[in-house]
């Protein structure tokens, strides 16, 4: 089988077939947080990191306002192409998610599966929730999702799942390869393996992850007191079932508030 070495992200049909399909999970959570945690009315959304788009269409199609930036051009291009294919307007722009402003506030902000992480410093991950507090109206919401690392072993160094939509399927790989814990890196891999009716190949790639134990993440949200922790939960998605952080606790989707 062919390989493709090179940026996941520049690939953004085959990583919308893959992350895409498990949508309706991540937007009725979000749904949930908005009535129970909001001291506001949740209207105007943001996501920074928004990659293609796979929730904002889903929100717009639902009557909110959504906006959302990337780094990743082709990944903004497939997000805005998608969104004025329903009739709606391409609001996703190329932007850091480290140094971004918005013209108006926002009810809410999302970003659910580890893009967090791609931030490698200190600065830029607190500067980044400032971006955020700033774009965020008082009682506004921030739903930040991130894997934390334990102060054991990891029980989740190898993951694996399959998604199809059409003739295209694609299954993928994310494995991690090394965690530095003085340094504060994860080495990741992830691949694809993609199979059309004319084609089959893989997609290969490699990045570093910033690792955070659940100290070193609370100490972060220290850092800027405008946002108020109100509530941990799980990647099970379940709102009426917070969690409790300890130094094992792995999968964590932080609820914040602007105070």
């Amino acid at each position: 089988m062919e390989t493709i070495r090179g940026d996941i992200y520049d690939f953004p049909k085959y990583y919308d077939v893959l992350f895409g399909s498990d949508w309706r999970a991540e937007y009725d959570f979000l749904l949930h947080c908005f009535a129970k945690y909001a001291a506001r009315r949740v209207q105007r959304l943001f996501e920074p990191a928004c990659g293609t788009g796979r929730l904002m269409i889903k929100f717009a199609q639902a009557g909110y306002e959504v906006e959302g930036n990337d780094l990743n051009p082709k990944a903004v291009a497939y997000c805005n192409a998608r969104l004025a294919k329903h009739g709606f307007p391409p609001t996703a722009v190329v932007g850091d998610m480290s140094a971004f402003r918005v013209a108006r506030k926002h009810d809410a902000v999302f970003n659910m599966i580890n893009s967090f992480r791609h931030l490698q410093t200190e600065e830029q991950a607190s500067g980044h929730l400032q971006c955020v507090a700033r774009a965020l109206a008082k009682g506004g919401l921030y739903i930040l999702g991130l894997h934390l690392t334990p102060s054991g072993d990891s029980t989740c160094q190898h993951e694996a799942w399959s998604a199809r939509r059409g003739s295209l399927c694609v299954n993928s790989e994310m494995q991690s390869l090394a965690i530095d814990r003085r340094r504060r890196r994860e080495r990741v891999r992830m691949t694809f393996h993609v199979y059309t009716p004319s084609r089959q190949f893989r997609l290969e790639d490699e990045f570093t992850f910033r690792t955070y134990t659940a100290g070193q993440f609370q100490a972060l949200l220290g850092k800027v007191p405008e946002l108020e922790l109100v509530e941990t939960c799980d990647f099970a998605y379940q709102a009426d079932h917070p969690i409790r952080i300890d130094r094992e606790t792995e999968d964590v989707i932080y609820i914040l508030r602007k105070r």
